[in-house]
């Protein structure tokens, strides 16, 4: 694994402070960047990502990429504080790097996935329930279950800062509905509403799953659009879908693509409801 600090990166991280357009970090595998207050992206070079987020008891890793070497102790140049590592889904862009801690916390409706596309785990498990939340010290992130994407899909809600970290459950741009098991468009469309009603009620920002090709949060409006898409596809009301370029294994075989203003949904039109 190769290591690459600049000169101003390093200062900028025993000052604890950095841009995002600068990152404080780089190897072979990832960059680290600073995009809040105690708030760092980490982004992969298969374009996923991760998020780090410190209080001042405890820190934690939202998702753990595809293959990042000897990630832990990359986490460890930014935080040196009691870890907690919380899967937002077990597909292997997101839960690649397990392996490297001894205890992870995930929703266990996705403890379908587990052994399946790779990720496999023996370390400690830790089941999230729906509401739940953990307290960094002066952070507090809140859990939601957000099933669509697979099935036990959450998100981390930051109501102090008004930020959600989505991983793919409202998609980055786009959101895979194609991929087995899986799970009706009507109870993802659900997921959009209760995310949409969340966003009204202060979430003004979506980190979502993969960073790097965005390089930005998204709002309200996005979130509008993925609900109006998702109620139309479960509806039989959606436009007219155009094939889906790319299929995948454990995937539907003829998927579609429907799109609303910025927001698109990848779908398996055998199996919608």
């Amino acid at each position: 694994m190769t290591l690459k600090f600049s000169v101003a990166a390093i200062i900028l991280l025993f000052l604890g402070w950095q841009t995002a357009s600068a990152p404080v970090f780089t190897n072979d595998d990832l960059s680290i960047s600073r995009l809040e207050k105690n708030m760092w992206v980490v982004e992969t070079d298969d374009k996923a990502s991760m998020y780090i987020i410190e209080g001042s008891d405890k820190a934690m890793l939202i998702d753990t990429g595809t293959k990042c070497e000897k990630l832990d102790s990359v986490v460890r140049l930014i935080t040196q504080k009691p870890l907690y590592v919380v899967i937002t889904h077990l597909h292997p862009d997101h839960a690649g790097n397990v392996k490297y801690f001894d205890e992870i916390y995930y929703h266990p409706a996705d403890s379908v996935l587990i052994g399946r596309k790779g990720v496999g785990y023996t370390g400690k498990t830790h089941y999230v329930a729906d509401g739940q939340t953990f307290d960094l010290g002066g952070i507090t992130l809140e859990v939601r279950l957000m099933p669509g994407h697979t099935p036990g899909s959450i998100v981390l809600l930051d109501w102090d800062a008004g930020n959600c970290y989505s991983g793919d459950a409202f998609g980055s741009g786009q959101v895979w509905m194609q991929l087995q098991p899986h799970v009706p468009m009507a109870i993802y469309a659900q997921s959009c509403r209760t995310m949409e009603s969340l966003m009204e009620r202060g979430i003004t920002k979506l980190y979502c799953g993969h960073y790097p090709h965005v390089k930005k949060a998204f709002d309200k409006t996005y979130m509008t659009e993925m609900r109006q898409l998702a109620e139309q596809l479960s509806s039989g009301t959606a436009p007219e879908g155009n094939p889906y370029p790319l299929v995948i294994p454990g995937a539907a075989q003829k998927p579609m693509i429907v799109t609303n203003g910025s927001a698109s949904i990848v779908y398996d039109p055998e199996h919608i409801n």
